[in-house]
Parts: structure tokens; sequence; C-alpha cells
């Protein structure tokens, strides 16, 4: 693999598996990135060893969700178990940006710096949630994690329109939804600095979501399908969550989902 393409470093970037390494050669390949010192090659075949990737460190212990136990946020340990449960998240969303970079190839050069993009702003995210955990005396590792968002991009490897359909526009807008009421939590338990970290994770957020809509589009325009039908074949096809209200709408709007797609979200399709 030559060390000048830009999907090939991405992929010997997904394998690591120390937090600030992986975080500290996003922003390398990102810089590489603008100045032109790192070719894309769309058409470049690129295979990996699947049990290297994801690297990750040994901790945090991978458990189902429902085994994540959950404690009080009037406590220090019960804001450090939420504060590191988003970091988990931020955590395997770089590892996510840099799979869709490395393994789906004919694609425009745009698509693969636009993912890029997205793997810098989730390494920054899950540094300021590392740092802010840090200092409530944790670190990343110090509670359980689970493994839903990266199973789901296993399920899609094989197909980028199943993968722009049900990781950005399903399993990472939850993260639309999720944020504002977390932030209330948050500020009525005094934090008001993790707070402030989730306006910024919600602002990029918002791009993350537009991304995976732009592509999903794009693919769906090449294939000449159409975007709610398709949407609901590939959930039910992948056995993907179905979301459920409340929805954050101003949030999904601005990331570019349309008044057909928000009403279908609401169970009315008549929009």
């Amino acid at each position: 693999m030559t060390n000048d393409c830009l999907r090939t470093r991405a992929l010997q970037t997904l394998t690591l598996r120390d937090p600030q390494q992986k975080c500290l050669e996003v922003a390398a390949l990102w810089q590489a990135c603008l100045t032109g010192a790192l070719k894309i090659r769309p058409q470049q075949a690129l295979s990996a060893d699947s049990q290297s990737i994801p690297g990750r460190p040994e901790r945090p212990a991978l458990v189902p969700p429902a085994k994540v136990q959950r404690r009080a946020m009037n406590t220090a340990e019960g804001r450090a178990a939420l504060i590191h449960a988003l970091a988990h998240i931020e955590f395997n969303a770089i590892n996510l940006a840099l799979d869709a970079v490395w393994r789906f190839a004919d694609m425009p050069e745009a698509y693969y710096r636009d993912w890029l993009q997205v793997a810098k702003e989730e390494a920054y995210h899950f540094s300021l949630l590392r740092q802010h955990l840090q200092q409530l005396g944790f670190d990343y590792g110090d509670f359980d994690g689970h493994n839903s968002l990266w199973e789901m991009v296993e399920k899609t490897q094989a197909d980028v329109l199943a993968r722009m359909a049900l990781v950005p526009r399903t399993m990472e807008a939850r993260g639309l939804d999720a944020t504002p009421p977390l932030k209330q939590k948050l500020l009525q338990a005094g934090d008001q600095a993790a707070a402030a970290i989730l306006d910024i994770i919600l602002r990029d957020e918002i791009g993350h979501v537009a991304i995976g809509n732009r592509w999903f589009g794009y693919l769906c325009d090449q294939r000449r399908l159409d975007l709610v039908d398709t949407f609901e074949q590939l959930r039910q096809q992948y056995h993907a969550p179905k979301l459920r209200p409340p929805f954050n709408l101003a949030a999904r709007k601005l990331a570019g989902f349309t008044d057909i797609e928000l009403a279908y979200l609401n169970g009315d399709c008549s929009a």
C-alpha cells in the first residue's frame, strides 16, 4: 500500500489502537489533504484484515447496550459516566468516518474529503470530552461501553448506499435528537463546561448528517431510486432501529432532511 494515498493512510489510521495517537494522525491526515500531499485515488482497490479494524484500546469493556450501567446525574461519577458514554460514541465515530474513506471505491473525490473532515471533527469532539472526563477524575475506559454503532458499520460494509442511509442518516442522526435534552441534564447538574462541549458537537453533527444526506441523495440519483422508499427498504433489510419521536426537526432540516422525509419520520407520509 502506497503511503501517499489518502485512502491507504485512512485504513492505517483506523487500525491504531491508542485513542490519542489516532486523533493526532487524523489531524495530520487532514492537513496533508489540505496541502495536496496525499492523493485520493478513488479507483484503488484496498483490502484489510477484519481482525485489525477498528483499532481500539483494551478498555472500555464492550457490553450489550442494556448492560451499560446508568448512574445518577447528581454525583460526579454519574456525570462522568455520561461524558464517558459520549466520548465512546465520538471515538466510534472517528472509526466509522475513516472506514467510509478507505472502504468504498469509485466515489467522487469530494466524498473522501467530506468523510476525512468528519473524522477530524469527531477526533476533536473526543479530545474535548476526554479532557473534561479527566478533569472529573476519570479517563476513557473507566466505564463500560457498547458497540451498536460499529455493528451497523460492519453490516453495511458491502454497499456504500446502505452505509450512507443507516449510519450517518440513522445512527448519527439520533444524536441530533438526543443532544439538547442531554445538555439540559448537564446544565441542571451544574456542568456548564460539558454543556458547552455539547453545543460544539451538535453544530458539527448537523454537518455530518448533512454529508450523509448529500451522498445518500447522490447515490439514489445515480441508481434512480426514491429517497424515502429506498431508506425504508434498507432499514428493514439491515434491521436498523426504527427512530422514535421526539425529533429535533429544526436540526434535521438543517442537516438536509426534506419535508417529505421529516413527515415520514412522524408517520405521516401524506405531506
